[in-house]
């Protein structure tokens, strides 16, 4: 059963939808993302803005003559708008207000957008695209993300690619432009486009390089085209990259300190104690111009000298080696020649007295007995 503080309740919340309205923006027929067009129109009793509002940047020294040439065509485009634009060479600035003509109320922060996009080198064709409806800009600061500027630099390029091939496959996925300048990235096109532009740059910085986003962007899209896959989760297709921790330095054997004796160093003599050793401080000049004189004539001398030697050497006969000599060495091999025939011609004696069988081969003799003879 029910309790009454329960009861109470449920006629409460049946009140409160009974007396609840539908709201006209609750309805699922409308696309909240949808901009409409600020129509002008066709004409202006009193202006519509209450108040000026006016925004500058400033631009680099290297933009001054881009900027003198394009700024006519600025001032004209923006005077469809009732924009006024002001370019001030002396400080290095743009700037851009409303005036009493100004019809669309968030025009100025389009202008704004325009100023910093021709600042960051874009040039004025695709800056002027910033003043339609469904274009919007994002600049992207990556001069402070890494410390090292070599680093810095190589990951910058990394962005671009090769002749500017990743940065194609960017601009083709998103569906922006995107131009890489100094310490800046700057992009244009729509909202969801902007946003991947964003996380691309942000990751290649932070050293992931742009052709994992660009392939997960790619697989996204084929699968966008696919109906039945539009309300589920695409987690499942999308690649997981597993992150690779790099080789750690083998750690090397501290070095020994050296012991540091408390004594200063020795003093390295002046060149005055070095010629006091030597004696030469105290010669008078006449003497030491003497030296100089018979240091030189022994060179020269010396020099001559090693000269001759050189052109003698062609003269000298090349020395012949010591012949050794072979007399025990012959006298060796004699001793042994003759043994061999020695043994060859004992052999041989055995050889021919087993050929006779004698009897004295093989029975011995006796002592010889001597027999008296009668007389």
């Amino acid at each position: 059963e029910k309790k009454p503080e329960d009861q109470e309740a449920v006629v409460e919340g049946k009140k409160k939808r009974n007396y609840r309205r539908d709201k006209p923006w609750d309805s699922e027929d409308i696309d909240h993302w949808k901009i409409e067009p600020w129509e002008k129109p066709e004409k202006l009793k009193a202006p519509l803005l209450i108040e000026e509002s006016s925004f500058a940047t400033l631009f680099p020294k290297y933009r001054e003559a881009y900027l003198r040439e394009c700024w006519p065509l600025v001032t004209q485009t923006l005077k469809k708008y009732g924009i006024e634009c002001m370019l001030n060479l002396i400080e290095g600035s743009m700037s851009v207000t409303t005036t009493r003509k100004t019809w669309d109320p968030y025009i100025i922060m389009k202008a704004r957008d325009l100023i910093k996009l021709l600042a960051r080198s874009v040039p004025f064709q695709q800056a002027v695209k910033i003043l339609e409806d469904d274009m919007a800009c994002d600049i992207i600061k990556i001069g402070k993300i890494v410390r090292n500027k070599d680093r810095f630099v190589k990951r910058r390029q990394r962005l671009i690619g090769p002749n500017g091939a990743t940065l194609k496959a960017i601009e083709l996925l998103t569906g922006c432009y995107v131009l890489v300048q100094g310490n800046t990235v700057s992009s244009m096109g729509p909202f969801k486009g902007l946003k991947a532009v964003r996380r691309i740059v942000m990751d290649c910085l932070n050293n992931i390089h742009p052709i994992y986003n660009i392939k997960e962007l790619m697989i996204k899209r084929e699968l966008a085209k696919d109906p039945e896959l539009a309300k589920e989760n695409w987690d499942r297709f999308l690649p997981q990259f597993k992150k690779k921790a790099a080789k750690k330095k083998k750690k090397t054997a501290p070095k020994k300190k050296e012991e540091k004796s408390p004594f200063p160093p020795a003093q390295t003599p002046r060149k005055e104690d070095l010629l006091m050793e030597t004696g030469e401080y105290f010669l008078t000049e006449s003497q030491k111009k003497a030296k100089e004189r018979a240091n030189k004539k022994q060179q020269s001398e010396e020099k001559t000298q090693q000269k001759k030697e050189e052109k003698n050497k062609v003269f000298q006969p090349p020395k012949e080696g010591k012949k050794k000599d072979k007399g025990p060495q012959i006298q060796k091999e004699g001793t042994q020649l003759v043994d061999s025939i020695k043994a060859n011609i004992t052999t041989k004696k055995r050889k021919e007295n087993k050929g006779s069988g004698s009897l004295s081969d093989y029975v011995q003799a006796g002592p010889k007995k001597k027999f008296k003879t009668d007389a």
